[in-house]
């Protein structure tokens, strides 16, 4: 029987483009997995990650999701201490779900682009688990994988800033052909990473080839002068 692979997973185009590529390739996910942290974090997607079972519904691929609870930031003694305690409940979470998937688990996939914090803990935690990684966007030029994705037809939607020269416009905004050419100025004029990849912004993948229905959102915004983000108020799928 055919090993299972999952897909790290937080609705977010990094990671809807990592599973993305992955089906492409043939790869036989089964499971979508999603860590919800409590509050900030080094490792993983923090705003409005319950949503990613709206997306699994239109994907069509079971979610498993991983709640750290009792996990007290403020306890870690520095950034990379935070990290190896973040991932520890990852690992955890697939050991045990490892024995729940067809012929056991063969790989998972990760969207990281440039983060060698992110990148090397997920490495060193699959290479503990004896599987393999699959991780596309690795070291790929930024404004090529954002054109990949608008070409393949996602449909991206911004819901957190955290950077110079990003206001409250930016909120909700759909990642288009013109929000990447602001995108390039901005990284010109202040550094924003063009993928949001040192925690410039956040997204949410509303619609995609690998998606049958669309996520349709009603939303407010909150915005402090400085960063901010949407807060859903309620989210369907539709019919597209």
């Amino acid at each position: 029987m055919e090993s299972a692979w999952v897909s790290l997973f937080s609705g977010g185009k990094d990671s809807s483009w990592a599973l993305y590529r992955a089906l492409e390739e043939g790869l036989p996910v089964e499971r979508l997995v999603t860590v919800h942290p409590e509050g900030d974090s080094y490792m993983y997607h923090v705003p409005e990650t319950e949503l990613t079972s709206l997306a699994a519904e239109s994907i069509g691929i079971e979610l498993h999701d991983v709640r750290p609870e009792g996990f007290d930031a403020e306890r870690a003694t520095d950034a990379g201490a935070q990290g190896d305690a973040e991932l520890d409940v990852l690992e955890s979470s697939l050991e045990s779900l490892a024995d729940d998937l067809s012929g056991g688990l063969a790989g998972v996939t990760a969207g990281a682009v440039e983060s060698e914090f992110q990148t090397s803990r997920i490495e060193a935690m699959c290479e503990r688990l004896g599987v393999d990684l699959f991780a596309p966007l690795w070291q790929r030029d930024p404004k090529a994988l954002a054109e990949s994705m608008l070409g393949a037809g996602f449909e991206i939607q911004i819901i957190r800033v955290a950077a110079a020269g990003l206001d409250e416009s930016w909120l909700g905004r759909q990642l288009d052909e013109a929000a990447l050419s602001d995108l390039e100025r901005l990284n010109e004029e202040y550094g924003v990473h063009i993928l949001g990849e040192g925690g410039e912004f956040e997204t949410l993948v509303t619609d995609g080839p690998h998606m049958a229905q669309r996520i349709e959102l009603d939303y407010e915004t909150e915005f402090d002068g400085t960063r901010g983000r949407i807060h859903v108020t309620d989210a369907s799928l539709v019919e597209t």
